[in-house]
């Protein structure tokens, strides 16, 4: 009886287990990647604030140009112009301009000096301040052709004697450019011709028209507002006279500054070639100057051509007698009015 008993006890000894808190290890083994998961929600909240920033940086950028009637396109090909010169996205330099007057008088260069400091493709130095005749211009054209070589730019240079002055173009090829594509900032070698030529017209008592012109192709949006051809155009001739007066040009010295798109082509059987994007500088005789001033100023004699609704300006009397003169001379009779 008692051995069974015993026999029974052993049976059911209680057997005792010890039960390790896995759970509590668990919890501490987990808590990186609570961590981990908040470093990721921090950074793509970053990322999200620094793309807003972005698109609201191109927004006020974009806002900025089309005030100044431009968009963020690129020349014929729908991008956007590869720099820009100036703050909030203008395309005309803001660099200072040096003060000169605004005369016609004492443009000597430096200081006391007597004579031109710009030398021809001979060494020589100018000693004329006014250039009138045929004779006179093809001398400026070359002492503008020895800047060009000097500054590289030789075959973007062309030159041609006028009745009215001398035209002097300097164009792209398809090898370089005068400005960067699409935009008004002028390349190092065309911004340093300009400048080089700053002091010949400082010291020339010839007024000069400054004419920006593009190729055919066009920006990309056709809305009214949208930056085109024209304003280009304009804005390279602007940037134009800025690089000459830099160089020392004075303000007076530019008689008008003009924008003409792509109306003016010099490949008019292709109108998108490189040559035709180009600024053109005429250098005046002082009768064509005085005649394009009188064109945009104040009106001479004028007599009604519709009482109280349309004047007539009278036609300059001094041109009258010319005319008549080379009349005469061919053997046309003329009755004196």
């Amino acid at each position: 009886m008692a051995s069974a008993l015993g026999k029974n006890a052993k049976d059911h000894d209680a057997v005792v287990k010890r039960v390790s808190r896995k759970h509590d290890q668990d919890d501490q083994g987990g808590s990186w990647k609570v961590a981990f998961a908040d470093f990721c929600l921090a950074l793509m909240c970053l990322f999200l604030v620094l793309w807003v920033l972005a698109a609201r940086d191109k927004e006020e950028l974009q806002h900025s140009l089309r005030d100044a009637g431009g968009n963020m396109v690129h020349e014929g090909a729908g991008k956007m112009p590869e720099r820009m010169g100036g703050p909030r996205g203008s395309l005309i330099s803001r660099e200072p301009m040096p003060s000169h007057g605004d005369t016609l008088a004492a443009r000597k260069t430096p200081a006391n000096s007597s004579e031109l400091v710009v030398p021809d493709q001979n060494g020589a130095r100018l000693a004329k301040t006014r250039y009138e005749t045929a004779a006179d211009m093809g001398e400026l054209a070359r002492v503008i052709a020895y800047l060009s070589e000097k500054a590289g730019l030789a075959a973007n240079m062309q030159t041609i004697v006028t009745p009215y002055g001398l035209r002097v173009m300097v164009h792209d090829t398809d090898g370089r450019g005068m400005f960067e594509r699409g935009s008004a900032e002028p390349t190092q070698h065309f911004a340093r011709l300009l400048r080089d030529m700053g002091p010949l017209f400082a010291q020339i008592d010839n007024q000069l028209l400054v004419v920006g012109h593009t190729d055919s192709l066009q920006y990309a949006g056709g809305d009214r507002a949208a930056y085109s051809n024209w304003t280009l155009s304009s804005n390279r001739a602007m940037a134009a006279r800025t690089q000459l007066m830099l160089g020392g040009m004075p303000p007076s010295s530019v008689l008008q500054v003009v924008g003409m798109a792509d109306r003016g082509p010099l490949d008019a059987g292709d109108t998108a070639a490189s040559k035709n994007r180009r600024i053109e500088m005429l250098i005046l005789t002082s009768g064509q100057a005085a005649i394009v001033a009188e064109m945009f100023g104040t009106p001479g004699e004028t007599v009604p051509l519709i009482e109280g609704v349309v004047d007539s300006a009278l036609p300059d009397r001094g041109a009258i007698e010319w005319l008549r003169g080379k009349l005469r001379a061919v053997g046309v009779g003329l009755d004196r009015q």
